[in-house]
């Protein structure tokens, strides 16, 4: 059985000045790189100029398609190191062009009143099938490059709590834009709080755009359906162990212009909100 990606390796980043950074992508994929990895990828370059403060919001733009063929040079621009607060600000470049920047901003520890929204009753994630359990049906019909993949070891375990299936290549009823995925990372991460928020950073650009075509009928295998995220925000409020199973709850509140608007909630299993993220993307049909 192959060995899940680990990524802590895959994300980890060489610095070659005080705040400059350099990152790879893995040389599978779908031929442009993961929006996760430069969010995650960022972030790390971030926090290696910050000392003592923890991740509370990040925000984003996607600005171009990343090339998964070369590196990535990471610049951090260390715009405040205030008495509560630091900002950051990061620009991923490629071919000499901005791929991609991140702000961000870092608290140091701090106490104060607490409250939250609770999180929704759905089975727990060892009622659910597991993935691959899911797609077994799917994975018959798929060309034999996207059954490889589809199934090749992943990073982050996935459950989803309604088993849509978006890889089905049948075209879905029109639903609710709304969704709940059980998810963690595979391999272990270790004890460092940074990089427990660095992968789950990594893990919140996924199933977003998925659960806002929902009430459209289309799939990724529809023809002439395109798709991109925008631009991905996203809160820590409260320490992360993403070793552990948390609940993905998202939905989408309104789409038009050929842009969609997600927003999604993260909990512990216990019920505890730990996150929250937001993001606008592509999904429109081209024209013949």
């Amino acid at each position: 059985m192959e060995t899940a990606e680990n990524l802590i390796d895959t994300l980890a980043l060489e610095r070659l000045e005080v705040n400059l950074f350099r990152g790879v992508s893995p040389q599978e994929g779908p031929g442009r790189i993961f929006g996760g990895q430069v969010i995650a990828q960022s972030l790390l370059a971030a926090y290696g100029t910050v000392e003592n403060r923890i991740c509370h919001s990040l925000h984003c733009y996607f600005i171009r398609p990343g090339d998964p063929s070369v590196p990535i040079i990471y610049e951090v621009d260390r715009a405040r190191d205030g008495a509560s607060f630091t900002t950051r600000r990061v620009v991923a470049i490629q071919h000499g062009q901005q791929i991609f920047n991140l702000a961000a901003s870092f608290q140091v520890e701090e106490t104060g009143f607490e409250h939250q929204a609770p999180m929704m009753s759905v089975p727990a994630p060892d009622e659910l099938p597991s993935e691959m359990e899911g797609m077994k049906a799917a994975l018959e019909k798929m060309p034999e490059e996207a059954r490889k993949w589809m199934t090749r070891p992943r990073p982050i375990e996935m459950r989803q709590v309604d088993g849509a299936n978006p890889f089905s290549g049948a075209a879905p009823a029109p639903s609710k834009p709304e969704s709940q995925t059980w998810f963690r990372a595979k391999a272990p991460l270790g004890s460092d709080p940074h990089m427990h928020q660095v992968v789950m950073a990594y893990a919140s650009d996924m199933s977003l755009l998925s659960t806002a075509i929902r009430p459209h009928g289309v799939t990724w295998q529809t023809k002439g359906f395109q798709s991109a995220s925008l631009d991905h925000a996203m809160w820590f409020h409260k320490p992360v162990n993403f070793n552990d199973w948390h609940l993905y709850a998202q939905d989408s509140p309104s789409a038009s212009g050929g842009r969609a608007f997600i927003r999604g909630s993260i909990f512990t299993e216990s019920g505890e909100l730990v996150a929250s993220v937001a993001q606008e993307g592509l999904i429109r049909m081209r024209k013949p």
